[in-house]
């Protein structure tokens, strides 16, 4: 599909919820992140915070028992489940599991949530639960292990955006029988998604491009020059805050009229939306801290980034240039 940038932000526009009183807490959103690990707790604060900077009302991380301990000092702002315990079976988890899940719009599934035959059993069973309930859902790093494992567990499921880099994109082609060599390099995209029944993959690169099998949009948004750890949990934040808000928007909450029927699916939408903060994040901290530039960094921008694009009140453009010393 050939279509503009300003064209389809104006579509992502269209299902992001108004900032008014009418709303209670939550319906601007709520966010499970499904990650983090004894030796990985950075990747689902990045997640769940980003998710929240950019206007989710609430982000919960459902992680080890070890893991929660430390991730609960980096914020007060996040709800912390320390539930998945690997000396537990995924049947006793799974109830509980189940529980938080029913009050989630969405859930990110993967960051920092480790390789261990115990976690894996869990992004699994965590997979399962969002596909019974018709849940959005995101899988990015040791989600994406999870599927080039097994394709099946989100084959054909057309509410799952998958975020590989360049060697999770790789392995992906691998396990799917695709030659990257073969034919045009931005057709690749296309070819995993309808490999995988049509799922969203959002490729990541010197730019991103986007697929649902049927339409693919590319993201030339600028990003920062410096590729620190971490960016792309940020990215599966943004992505869990933008497929809540497509969730409520198909369900009637921000608008008194039905959806447009000639709107794109939502994930797709969400995942320009994502991506284009994400790489405008980039791009306002390394504007600051250059090589510096840590994953943290970004955070701070992530408001400022969806100020830039979809901002609300006059004079944002100026403001957030401002801010950001881009003036």
């Amino acid at each position: 599909m050939a279509a503009s940038s300003t064209r389809i932000l104006e579509q992502v526009r269209a299902i992001i919820p108004p900032l008014t009183s009418k709303l209670h807490k939550g319906q601007a959103g709520r966010v499970g992140v499904v990650g983090g690990s004894a030796d990985y707790t950075g990747a689902p604060y990045f997640s769940s915070m980003s998710a929240m900077l950019l206007g989710a009302d609430l982000a919960h991380v459902i992680c080890e028992p070890t893991a929660g301990n430390v991730i609960k000092t980096y914020s007060p702002d996040l709800i912390v489940h320390r539930i998945l315990d690997e000396s537990q079976s995924v049947d006793k988890v799974e109830p509980i599991f189940n529980d938080i899940v029913s009050r989630l719009h969405v859930l990110v599934i993967g960051p920092g949530m480790g390789r261990s035959e115990a976690n894996q059993a869990f992004g699994r069973m965590a997979l399962r639960v969002a596909r019974q309930k018709g849940m959005y859902v995101v899988l990015d790093a040791d989600g994406l292990w999870m599927v080039q494992l097994d394709p099946e567990v989100v084959k054909g499921y057309k509410k799952a955006v998958l975020t590989p880099n360049v060697m999770e994109f790789k392995r992906l082609c691998d396990k799917l029988g695709i030659d990257q060599n073969e034919g045009d390099p931005k057709q690749l995209c296309a070819k995993v998604s309808n490999a995988l029944g049509r799922v969203t993959v959002l490729q990541k690169g010197p730019e991103d491009i986007i697929s649902n099998g049927v339409e693919s949009w590319t993201v030339g948004e600028e990003g920062g020059l410096k590729r620190c750890g971490g960016q792309g949990d940020i990215l599966s934040g943004c992505m869990g805050t933008f497929l809540a808000w497509g969730k409520n928007y198909e369900d009637g909450q921000y608008t008194e009229r039905e959806p447009d029927v000639d709107t794109p699916h939502v994930s797709i939408l969400a995942a320009y939306g994502a991506a284009t903060v994400t790489r405008t994040a980039s791009r306002f901290a390394f504007a600051r801290k250059r090589r510096a530039m840590q994953a943290s960094d970004l955070l701070d921008h992530v408001g400022d980034s969806y100020e830039y694009h979809f901002g609300e009140g006059k004079g944002i453009l100026a403001e957030v240039k401002k801010r950001t010393g881009l003036l």
